[in-house]
């Protein structure tokens, strides 16, 4: 499989009179998993939400060299481009096996698409029957990318993928998304601390309060010690709406 790549110029983002985002500039590359890390409210979602066309934003996403800033959401996810959101967004009164349909019909794929979806953790197809409602929470993440994978996307957005979750949990998801990115989709994800993810994070970039302050291709622990460092030289505020 080639690589892809996904590129963002200029990106900005407001919500009324607060400014989220400012002119952020970001590639992620096939063959790497990029992060973009910074403290709460620095912009990190407003920054997927954005690339994946689910809020306004100025600037310009391009998929593999081709601007796809004027498409919308559902266009963009054909196109390649598939989100895990932060809070999973699924459906709770729905069982395992409805939640992975909603997306296949959303994708105009076949319904062999939900049993490869399943098939990708294991634990799911024990769930099958299962209201959503009920699972665990590394369950519900292990559910959400699947659902993001249905479509084999050529890019792969996450926001906080592994807040909260298990460490077991954490490096298997860990596992998946490096998997991936070797396969050449290209892996961004925004999390407010790398932790156990700086193992497979290969480069990336410091949000603060709306703007990239550093970029580092060094790996995951260069990565951290960029952030601690950009921490300790400026001391973000919010910035009144913390996505």
């Amino acid at each position: 499989m080639s690589a892809h790549e996904l590129r963002v110029e200029g990106l900005s983002v407001r919500y009324g009179h607060a400014s989220a985002l400012s002119n952020v500039s970001v590639t992620a590359r096939g063959g790497a998993i990029t992060a973009i890390v910074g403290p709460n409210g620095a912009g990190k979602s407003s920054l997927l939400l954005a690339t994946y066309g689910s809020v306004p934003a100025t600037g310009k996403v391009y998929l593999d060299g081709e601007d796809i800033s004027r498409l919308r959401p559902g266009d963009r996810a054909r196109a390649g481009i598939a989100i895990v959101p932060q809070g999973r967004q699924l459906f709770p009164h729905l069982d395992v096996e409805d939640n992975l349909r909603v997306m296949a019909e959303l994708l105009r794929l076949p319904n062999s698409a939900v049993d490869e979806a399943i098939d990708r953790f294991p634990i799911l197809r024990t769930r099958l029957k299962s209201l959503v409602g009920v699972l665990s929470g590394g369950e519900q993440q292990m559910l959400v990318v699947s659902r993001a994978l249905m479509g084999s996307p050529k890019v792969l957005l996450l926001d906080e993928m592994v807040t909260g979750l298990a460490p077991l949990i954490v490096r298997e998801l860990a596992q998946t998304i490096a998997a991936l990115a070797r396969e050449g989709v290209a892996v961004l994800l925004a999390e407010p601390a790398l932790g156990i993810l700086r193992r497979v994070v290969d480069r990336g970039y410091v949000l603060i309060r709306g703007e990239v302050v550093t970029e580092v291709d060094g790996g995951g622990a260069a990565l951290d010690e960029a952030y601690s460092a950009a921490l300790g030289v400026e001391r973000p505020k919010e910035i009144g709406i913390a996505r």
